[in-house]
């Protein structure tokens, strides 16, 4: 008979065969596939009442959300009933093996990352701009010239950028800007629309289509049927609005745009969440990833102008790979990467104080032992066991008198400090893990360090910018008018 009766909803049920399939464990196994859709919704009384026996199986292995009384479950199935992991992918762990995430790491969404102010910028400014940018995970370049106006030189600036293999796009509504970008070989064109729609028909390069000033879809869907009436290539734009200024309105207009055009390309521009939301990148570019992904946008938009958005291009690289597997396996988005969790921390082990006694008993030189858990450091020796949060009392209590040594000790407390106050592992000797923000670091090209001039103006939004006759400064702009990198 089998060993083992993996109990899941008709959601997980195709991940869950697969995963076990591909650990080949040294069991045998059988799967019920109970008529629920998300298995962590399933509660032990909920299950007898759905699952009359264990179908000749020794024992019966429960999703890990599941709540309620396995005991009862156990005494009704007449075996013995546990639970498995929160993540069905961490089946392999919870045997003793490791997860599986074959599949993880490609990706649909295409990363258009903006040099805002370009026209405002050198030429080798520019490229080594760009050159961070596609080091940070950028597909295209895209050219953010004036808000209004021509954009001087951009035929040359688009051609240096080819010469050195970049693909590169034009944020520009001005016609004469966009055809010389054009004949200079730029791939994509943003924007068109009622105010400038007759320049798409002169191009070669594909347009990115988005609504007319103030209105909202339907003038979306107008523009875009002259343009397949016309034979022109475009992606399609409905415009990710601002918090306050309509994100939430935006988000339909996201699903209804994908829903009446399943086909067609589309574009997403995430800086007027990213830049005009005053939090930290990661979380936020997680999020929106998770929108993209779950709507197959072709492309995103992203600047790096706000303090709090520097670094956006590698963290939406790395979300768009977690949420890629997330979506397509049915999985949740968590277990996969952490490399988005970087003021916080992923689940870890601690040692409570019975370890912690067992460990100082065992000790037999003078060296110090520093651990963060249970909502303290723990500092000790063999003559010493200090508790607290405060690192400077606990050195107080260490008596150290060199002072290479108090450097260490120092150091390492302030380290543990930070681990407590941020949750995160700390490991003695071990530097701290700060996500992305801990492996290797494209170098930023000199004079692009963030500062605080660098904000966007206030209330600048694409909201009260669409009330303009001209220009599609789709991302924020720095409020001194600086070019930005």
């Amino acid at each position: 008979m089998p060993d083992t009766l993996f109990v899941t909803g008709k959601l997980a049920a195709p991940a869950l065969a697969a995963t076990l399939e591909a650990m080949r464990p040294a069991f045998s196994y059988d799967i019920a596939v109970l008529p629920m859709t998300v298995a962590a919704l399933m509660d032990t009384a909920w299950i007898a009442r759905h699952l009359p026996d264990a179908r000749g199986c020794a024992a019966v292995l429960l999703p890990g959300l599941c709540q309620g009384d396995t005991a009862a479950l156990a005494d009704k199935l007449g075996v013995p009933v546990g639970r498995g992991p929160a993540d069905l992918k961490d089946l392999p762990v919870h045997f003793g093996g490791s997860r599986d995430l074959s599949g993880y790491g490609p990706y649909r969404t295409q990363i258009l990352a903006e040099i805002t102010e370009a026209h405002a910028l050198p030429a080798e400014a520019v490229l080594a701009r760009a050159r961070y940018l596609r080091d940070s995970g950028a597909d295209v370049i895209d050219l953010g010239g004036p808000p209004a106006g021509p954009f001087p030189g951009v035929g040359e600036m688009v051609a240096a950028l080819r010469a050195e293999g970049f693909r590169v796009s034009i944020d520009s509504f001005d016609p004469p800007t966009i055809l010389a970008a054009d004949r200079a070989g730029v791939e994509l064109v943003l924007s068109v629309n009622g105010v400038n729609l007759e320049v798409a028909r002169e191009l070669r390069a594909t347009v990115v289509v988005i609504p007319d000033f103030g209105e909202g879809l339907e003038s979306l869907e107008r523009n875009a049927a002259r343009l397949r009436q016309w034979g022109v290539a475009h992606v399609l734009d409905p415009i990710l609005d601002p918090i306050g200024f309509g994100i939430s309105e935006s988000f339909w207009r996201l699903r209804e745009a994908r829903r009446r055009h399943p086909d067609s390309p589309m574009l997403v521009g995430l800086g007027n969440v990213t830049e005009l939301t005053e939090a930290d990148s990661p979380g936020v570019t997680a999020v929106l990833a998770g929108v993209l992904a779950e709507l197959d946008i072709d492309y995103a938009l992203t600047t790096e102008v706000a303090p709090w958005a520097q670094g956006a291009v590698r963290e939406l690289d790395l979300a768009r790979r977690i949420m890629h597997y997330a979506v397509s396996s049915r999985v949740p988005a968590w277990g996969i990467d952490d490399g988005l969790l970087v003021a916080k921390a992923a689940p870890h082990a601690t040692y409570d104080d019975a370890e912690l006694r067992e460990i100082q008993s065992r000790l037999r030189d003078r060296n110090i032992r520093i651990f963060v858990g249970g909502g303290r450091i723990t500092v000790l020796r063999r003559d010493l066991f200090a508790q607290g949060d405060d690192p400077a009392a606990l050195y107080a209590r260490l008596g150290v008198t060199d002072p290479g040594h108090a450097f260490y000790l120092g150091r390492e407390l302030e380290r543990a400090a930070t681990a407590l106050r941020l949750g995160k592992k700390y490991v003695q000797d071990a530097p701290l893990s700060f996500g992305y923000r801990s492996r290797p670091v494209p170098p930023r090209p000199e004079g692009t360090a963030s500062r605080d001039q660098r904000q966007p103006a206030a209330g600048q939004t694409e909201t009260n910018r669409s009330e303009q006759p001209v220009g599609t400064a789709r991302t924020p702009r720095p409020e001194n008018g600086e070019g930005n990198d």
